[in-house]
């Protein structure tokens, strides 16, 4: 089993974080994960909103494998998650599981460039609140026969399908991000584009759609 270093016990910590995040949403979560050099990519798509997640890892060293200088694998959230030492700052690949379809289906490692329109970080927390209290209010008013999960979903698709003012990025994304612990400072924080990618990027993870109208294997906007 191959053993990553990561660079310190923090590296570790949030990693650990990160996936059980997504257990949290999945508990059968899997995981995509590509390393080059000393950069891990954790990939990962919770399926209450739609998007894809993308935590960077950075280890200690430059990954190798015996002649393998690159890795790319999809492995259980669950095992990877048993498997990281936070005291010792590593973690072990566990053995590869089939890939769920988005798997197949990443955005491109370059050509990004920036977008311009995102609000600093108290709006778009602002949007979640107020989102998160619409939705319940909206779902509080229903008569008790039309409270079904259809309508449920069709409320919160109403909602989180929104974009957020001045660019094409869903609401749901923003939502991800902060669920997932990546809106913690606004250092870093930006929205860029690739082609029919999105990505909101901050220094803590990502969070990835294609733009309205270009799904793929039901990672969409609409």
């Amino acid at each position: 089993m191959t053993v990553l270093p990561l660079v310190d016990e923090g590296e570790a910590a949030d990693l650990a974080a990160f996936l059980s995040r997504l257990l949290h949403y999945d508990r059968s979560a899997a995981v995509r994960l590509q390393a080059v050099g000393t950069a891990l990519a954790v990939f990962g798509r919770p399926p209450a909103f739609e998007v894809l997640t993308i935590r960077a890892v950075r280890l200690a060293k430059p990954y190798e494998d015996g002649l393998d200088a690159t890795l790319d694998v999809t492995v259980s959230a669950g095992e990877l998650l048993e498997s990281v030492q936070e005291t010792a700052a590593t973690c072990a690949v566990p053995g590869a599981v089939t890939g769920p379809p988005w798997a197949g289906v990443l955005p491109p490692r370059g050509n990004w460039r920036p977008e311009p329109g995102l609000p600093p970080l108290p709006a778009l927390r602002a949007l979640v609140t107020a989102g998160v209290a619409e939705f319940r209010s909206r779902t509080a008013e229903l008569a008790p026969e039309r409270r079904t999960r259809a309508e449920l979903d069709r409320i919160g698709r109403d909602i989180w399908s929104r974009t957020v003012a001045g660019t094409a990025l869903p609401v749901r994304a923003v939502h991800a991000a902060q669920s997932l612990g990546f809106l913690r400072g606004e250092h870093g924080l930006g929205l860029v584009s690739s082609g029919a990618w999105l990505r909101l990027r901050t220094p803590y993870g990502s969070v990835a759609v294609r733009r309205a109208g270009t799904g793929a294997l039901g990672i969409s906007v609409a």
